[in-house]
């Protein structure tokens, strides 16, 4: 049986967020959502926006509307759990079309069928970076004496701590991608572009039953390993060089990666006791994380460890951060933070060292944790490998 998340648990989840709301003294919230970071909006819709942007509102009381653009009422329609779908001209595409004659909603004409007669005092702004000036704009105009309150930290635990279909999505997505990793492993050769590797990753997630990358893949080679962030490119793929690449699924929403190094032929000594001093690391992260332990305290034990095997100097962060419907997301787990960790938080161990502008690595995991320890959701390719 594929997995997936039953329509009632995007049902619990609006009525456990009104019940943060309640709390918190507000009378709505407008979640944001749109393509490249669709999830929060998928989190409470299933919808997944394309070239338009999208929103969900929901009321303190009552039932939860998504606002689509105003090309996408039926792809809206034939994609939400929510039934109450509304389209608005402030979430049609960037290149502004004006859509003359076309029927759209209004914000409040929207409030008033979600919340009655009573306009909204106070209403929260889910993920609050990526909404636009113009949304705010025009909920200012619609209503000038709102309060309008930046309301992330309504949701960041809901997200946190994954249920058991959350994490069944997360496990299929990560065995997806190591299968995607094999066959890239399998066919890769030299005097392919970094491009062609990602079309033998990308051929493999579809047919295994990915819905979609789990974030922008890449495979790099030589200088290009140096990159903490980029995208892959025509430069090819030589014998005796580093090659890196970070593969991930998407599966009803939730992603994976998994990260490696390795070489066709032999490296340089140089090359290889890096990239094997970060794998020790990758599996020092693993051996730290326990349920009940202070995030903080994992990090500065990391880095210590890191500083006193003598490769502090290679290390631009590490080692994690939170996965689920986005391969990056709340929480990180940094030397500041204060949070223990606990029962079902995923986390991508990300351990990445480079030489300056010579080469660099990524050991890249996905890891649950438990009560008292960690299961690795992925680990076939935590291994040096010579192609």
């Amino acid at each position: 049986m594929a997995v997936t998340i039953p329509r009632e648990e995007y049902f619990a989840r609006v009525r456990t967020m009104q019940g943060l709301m309640k709390e918190n003294g507000f009378d709505a919230v407008l979640v944001h959502g749109m393509e490249s970071d669709c999830g929060s909006v998928r989190y409470f819709s299933d919808y997944w926006p394309t070239f338009e942007a999208a929103a969900v509102l929901i009321p303190a009381n009552g039932e939860a509307f998504l606002l689509a653009g105003p090309e996408s009422g039926l792809y809206a329609k034939g994609r939400s759990i929510l039934p109450n779908i509304e389209l608005m001209i402030e979430y049609r595409e960037s290149a502004d079309p004006e859509y003359p004659g076309l029927k759209v909603a209004t914000f409040p004409e929207v409030f008033k069928k979600a919340m009655g007669a009573t306009p909204p005092k106070k209403l929260g702004l889910i993920s609050y970076s990526i909404t636009p000036i113009h949304i705010w704009d025009s909920l200012k105009k619609s209503f000038p004496t709102m309060e309008l309150v930046p309301a992330d930290f309504l949701i960041r635990e809901m997200r946190t701590y994954k249920s058991d279909n959350e994490i069944a999505c997360m496990r299929e997505a990560f065995r997806i991608a190591e299968l995607a990793v094999d066959s890239i492993l399998a066919e890769i050769k030299p005097g392919m572009t970094e491009l062609q590797v990602i079309g033998i990753a990308q051929r493999e997630l579809y047919k295994h039953g990915a819905e979609y990358e789990g974030h922008s893949l890449y495979a790099f080679c030589g200088k290009n390993t140096c990159n903490a962030i980029s995208r892959p490119t025509h430069n090819l793929i030589v014998e005796n060089e580093v090659i890196q690449i970070n593969i991930g699924a998407r599966v009803c929403g939730y992603t994976s990666s998994v990260g490696l190094p390795f070489s066709i032929g032999p490296l340089s000594a140089e090359k290889r006791d890096l990239i094997e001093f970060g794998l020790r690391a990758h599996k020092k992260t693993f051996d730290l994380l326990k349920g009940g332990r202070i995030s903080g305290d994992v990090v500065a034990e990391y880095y210590d460890w890191v500083e006193k095997e003598g490769y502090a100097k290679y290390m631009l962060y590490g080692p994690c951060h939170s996965i689920g419907m986005m391969e990056v997301e709340y929480p990180w787990m940094e030397k500041t933070s204060k949070y223990p960790l606990k029962k079902n938080m995923t986390y991508q161990v990300d351990t990445f060292f480079y030489d300056g502008d010579r080469f660099g690595l990524r050991w890249e995991n996905g890891a649950l944790i438990t009560a008292d320890g960690v299961e690795k959701l992925s680990s076939r390719h935590m291994k040096y490998t010579e192609l």
